[in-house]
């Protein structure tokens, strides 16, 4: 995004990537890499590693008020702390363990939970130089389907916070079919629900398209859940829980926010009345690249204020 409006970025990562930057500074792959990693942890090889290779790597190129662009949190803050002279930007935070002294965050409600896990809530201060800004997605992923294929999706890990019981519960109760994706092993399953298992690009957008509504009922404050976005971008309308990013994105007319089983079922029936256009329509208006990369200008080029008068800049 940012390479398309005219900034140098030069990317450090893994020994393999396709992004459209600058310049791509391969670092070689993390020792002991695991294929997953629960939460952000500096003492990880995954991220020790990682970073003391950036740093060397990283002393050749910085240059005075280049930023730091930092994705993983306190776990990556060896490399801010290895250049104090430039300001480091966490950005994308759906996370805890932040450290940065500029942060994007996902959405405004991780941005007050955030805020208020880090001190008594009554004496929490906003600060002027953090932002919210929300996931961003390319739209050639995502294929509008006008007419979706009867039946219903979770989309997600099988774990139950992110709610995909209440998927199964629901769509049993009414007798209809329901489809699961993702990382896990939800077990024996109603006749009426199939279980594919993970999905890779292709299978996802073609699950999102077919159908008639996406499930994303998760029991966490959601930072953000991208799946809920990707399913209406398809133009797929989402049922959701009524907390987290869902109240700030879920708006009438593209989904439904529930708080009881009565209201997940009335939701349920109603998915097929909304306008698949419109939902589609509205979600490419919000979340895309094109639509995101002036917010992350505009971000940027507020904290190149600080280095003059900063709020009083005129």
């Amino acid at each position: 995004m940012m390479t398309g409006l005219g900034h140098e970025v030069i990317l450090y990562g893994g020994n393999k990537n396709e992004a459209a930057v600058s310049e791509f500074v391969p670092v070689g792959k993390p020792k002991n890499d695991p294929l997953h990693i629960p939460h952000f942890d500096a003492a990880k090889p995954l991220f020790s590693d990682f970073s003391l290779k950036v740093i060397e790597k990283m002393k050749d190129r910085i240059q005075p008020r280049d930023f730091i662009c930092i994705i993983g949190g306190a776990a990556q803050q060896a490399i801010a702390d290895a250049f104090p002279d430039n300001m480091a930007v966490e950005y994308g935070i759906g996370y805890s363990g932040v450290f940065a002294k500029y942060k994007v965050f996902e959405s405004y409600a991780w941005m007050h939970m955030i805020y208020g896990a880090s001190a008594e809530p009554h004496s929490v201060d906003g600060r002027y130089y953090d932002a919210v800004i929300p996931n961003y997605f390319d739209p050639d992923e995502f294929t509008y389907q006008a007419e979706p294929m009867g039946y219903y999706l979770f989309l997600g890990r099988m774990v139950d916070r992110k709610g995909w019981r209440v998927a199964v519960d629901v769509c049993e109760e009414l007798g209809v079919p329901l489809v699961l994706a993702g990382h896990g092993d939800p077990g024996k399953l109603p006749s009426n629900c199939e279980y594919v298992g993970a999905v890779g690009p292709r299978d996802r957008d073609r699950l999102l398209g077919g159908a008639i509504a996406t499930f994303t009922p998760t029991s966490y404050i959601e930072p953000f859940c991208g799946v809920h976005v990707e399913s209406m971008l398809c133009g797929t309308p989402v049922i959701t829980t009524d907390w987290g990013v869902f109240t700030e994105t879920v708006v009438p007319g593209v989904g439904f926010r529930c708080r009881t089983r009565t209201e997940f079922c009335d939701a349920t029936k109603r998915a097929s009345d909304l306008d698949r256009w419109a939902i589609s329509d509205y979600a490419r208006s919000k979340f895309t690249t094109w639509v995101i990369a002036p917010q992350y200008d505009a971000y940027f080029r507020r904290l190149m204020t600080l280095w003059d008068d900063g709020w009083y800049t005129k």
